[in-house]
């Protein structure tokens, strides 16, 4: 009986396929493991067809519908083990299986993928660059050295004509083989033949150090040696089991490209990874914790900590999952949480009762008027609190004078001497005011935190921060003073352009040094190329400030030049209403659309508003309809149905197959009290406004196959660079 593998290329397509698809999908998986080898090759109905333009021989493909068919890699072992590799469309499945080969990579054993008609035409351009280049990247690299860590003929010529690091990226997988691009990555960010060997070949069981001298690796072995990437369906419950399995792994596979930053062994101090949505820096992250666990001593503690409560549980679930049941004992060395409740522990551990409660932004207000109702002030409630937040909290002033003589920075309005003494009078009557209360804002809570953990000490051998973008300076002293200064100390990952709260930082500033440790990620594994480019027009090619604002050491504002997907799919819709109610009539139509006519389960569905009204609408008006949804706010588990509805600060870190933004009109977007008007401080303003593209961006690079924008009235000016 033939025998039947999945490749993860193959579940990636199945899971996206609309439900009528799929089942036929099952439908033939079935009627492929019920026959013999020579009725399978008898079949009318599966159809097995040879490809004779196809580049692999061994390539062969199968009937799905009479529009959609898969491709196989059948055996040349005489194992009888064929593996899936892909379904689509008629003529896109045979596009793609006439320019693929497969081999076994001469290092690892593993079955690797090429597009050798890409490279082809990669190895004649980069050769005729090469011919004038005074250098070569891999020209210290014998090819005896680079044969010895599985670089086979084709890549090695490339290898070759390789000039710079760019060069070599342009071939990225799935151009190139997997495990062959992420050698020779290693290899051009400065890594030894030894490091490489340890990091990449080393880990997946290899012994041999000499190419010649390893056994010959049949089709089977080399499958079963790649079983991150394949499975096997040995039973007739499997191919369920492996889909939900697949679509958990997901969240923490580690790719190729993102490996060299997750694994390295040791960075001589921070390190920085910065990326646009979808790129895995979280999945980078967690997999930086695990190797921390392992390679680390029993007693070094790690700190893991991120923006919300939301995305600290996540983490703490995937981080579970990673680690699996042989490691599940190191979970207890990490704490993962949020600054905001590591701060509160912090004072409650210092201070017992007396310790101060978080201020809401009702009393916060309240505070801010009876603080200013003395001072005929010329300034609103609004710059007295971003002055306090953004210069005084964010610098750790102290005294009156350490205000006088600070530098303002990132404030636009010209504050002389004897203003600057009023302001002082009056931040200091509203810290007196809340604390009098026995309370404090959010930033007070760090700021007061950073203070107590300067004195006690450091708590962790490794801090490493997901959302860092998102950060405020006082946040960031909390996190400084929990590690010392030393190799490893703090590792971040975050994403200016999605930033958004205004949380400018110089990590110069606060010790924490990144220059020679800062990496960039730039390819998207979630959304299609239709979806980023659509949303990426939403910052109009506004300057985004970088993670760390140390411009001037990092070479300038962070860009999304080259931030690209490699996945496809249908153009995002954008549609205006006259009614907020016809606006979610089409809603719930749309959502049908998805659930019934995709196949979309209503939990990978994903409704977002600005404010609570329109979701409370919103959930509101989908029961009523018979479509079950849950607030995100009320934290729902993986397993409870229903599509989710959150604000779009909620939707900060997550991610769903189909999301839907509602309520895009001029009135909310942008909202004019978080926007500080030109005239009272015009870089504020700027800033305010950067903010609210950022919002809009991080709410429409949530969804990975499908994105529908509405409105209704008057649309936002900031959906002008795609709606009309």
């Amino acid at each position: 009986m033939p025998r039947l593998a999945l490749s993860d290329d193959f579940v990636a397509d199945l899971v996206s396929l609309q439900r009528p698809v799929q089942k036929e999908v099952k439908d033939a998986i079935q009627m492929f493991r019920g026959m013999t080898v020579p009725q399978l090759h008898a079949s009318k109905g599966l159809h097995l067809e040879k490809l004779e333009q196809a580049r692999d021989r061994r390539i062969r493909t199968i009937r799905i519908t009479k529009s959609y068919r898969g491709v196989l890699l059948a055996p040349d072992d005489g194992s009888e083990l064929f593996t899936l590799l892909k379904v689509a469309p008629h003529d896109e499945a045979i596009n793609w299986a006439c320019r693929r080969a497969y081999s076994v990579n001469g290092a690892t054993g593993g079955l690797e993928v090429r597009n050798v008609v890409a490279l082809e035409q990669m190895e004649t351009y980069f050769g005729t660059k090469a011919e004038t280049a005074p250098a070569r990247l891999f020209e210290q690299q014998s090819d005896t050295v680079l044969r010895d860590l599985g670089i086979d003929d084709q890549v090695l010529r490339l290898a070759r004509v390789c000039v710079t690091v760019e060069d070599l990226s342009v071939m990225a997988p799935p151009m190139m083989p997997a495990d062959q691009y992420e050698v020779l990555e290693f290899l051009a960010a400065g890594y030894s033949p030894e490091d490489v060997w340890e990091q990449l070949i080393s880990p997946r069981g290899q012994t041999v150090r000499t190419a010649g001298d390893r056994p010959a690796v049949t089709l089977s072995e080399a499958i079963l040696n790649t079983s991150d990437r394949i499975v096997e369906v040995t039973g007739p419950g499997e191919l369920e089991r492996i889909l939900t399995e697949d679509l958990t792994r997901w969240r923490i596979f580690l790719h190729p490209a993102q490996r060299r930053f997750a694994l390295h062994p040791g960075f001589n101090g921070a390190a920085q990874v910065t990326g646009g949505p979808g790129t895995g820096k979280t999945v980078v992250a967690l997999h930086r914790v695990r190797h921390l666990l392992r390679t680390g001593r029993d007693e070094d503690r790690i700190l893991l900590t991120t923006f919300t409560n939301a995305m600290a549980a996540n983490l703490r679930d995937s981080l579970t999952l990673l680690l699996g049941e042989a490691d599940a004992h190191l979970l207890k060395r990490v704490d993962v949480t949020t600054v905001d409740s590591l701060a509160a522990r912090v004072l409650r551990e210092a201070r017992g009762s007396a310790a101060p409660r978080p201020l809401s932004a009702a009393a916060e207000r309240s505070a801010w008027a009876r603080a200013s109702a003395r001072e005929d002030l010329p300034w609103t409630e609004q710059f007295l609190s971003q002055e306090f937040r953004n210069v005084v909290l964010a610098q750790g002033l102290r005294t009156p004078e350490d205000y006088l003589r600070c530098v303002r920075r990132g404030r636009g309005t010209q504050v002389g001497r004897v203003q600057r003494a009023r302001l002082w009078r009056v931040m200091t009557r509203f810290a007196e005011d809340v604390s009098s209360r026995h309370s404090a804002t959010y930033t007070q809570l760090s700021d007061q935190a950073a203070t107590v953990l300067a004195e006690s000490g450091p708590r962790y051998r490794h801090v490493v921060v997901d959302e860092a973008q998102d950060l405020h300076p006082a946040q960031w002293r909390v996190l400084r003073a929990c590690v010392a200064p030393q190799p490893d100390d703090m590792f971040l990952v975050g994403d200016p352009h999605q930033r958004i709260y205004d949380a400018r930082v110089s990590l110069r500033s606060l010790n924490i040094h990144v220059r020679g440790r800062t990496s960039r990620l730039r390819l998207n594994y979630r959304s299609t190329e239709e979806i980023l480019r659509w949303s990426a027009a939403l910052l109009d090619g506004r300057p985004v400030g970088r993670l760390g604002e140390d411009d001037d050491a990092e070479g300038g504002p962070d860009s999304l030049r080259g931030y690209r997907s490699q996945l496809h799919g249908r153009t995002p819709a954008a549609n205006g209403y006259g009614s907020q109610d016809e606006e979610i009539t089409a809603l719930v139509n749309r959502i049908r659309d998805w659930t019934d006519r995709d196949g979309v389960k209503p939990s990978e569905v994903a409704v977002c508003a600005r404010f609570n009204t329109l979701v409370d609408a919103v959930i509101a008006r989908l029961r009523r309809e018979g479509v079950p949804a849950v607030a995100v706010k009320d934290d729902p588990g993986p397993g409870t149905p229903g599509v989710r509805v959150a604000t779009m600060h909620a939707m900060k870190g997550l991610e769903f197959r189909c999301v839907a933004v509602v309520g895009v009109t001029a009135k909310v977007l942008p909202f004019t009290q978080q926007v500080t008007p030109a005239e009272v401080d015009p870089v504020q303003h700027q800033s305010d406004l950067l903010a609210e593209h950022c919002l809009l961006f991080v709410a429409c690079t949530r969804a990975r196959d499908a994105l529908a924008v509405s409105w209704n009235g008057v649309r936002s000016r900031m959906l002008d660079p795609v709606a009309d």
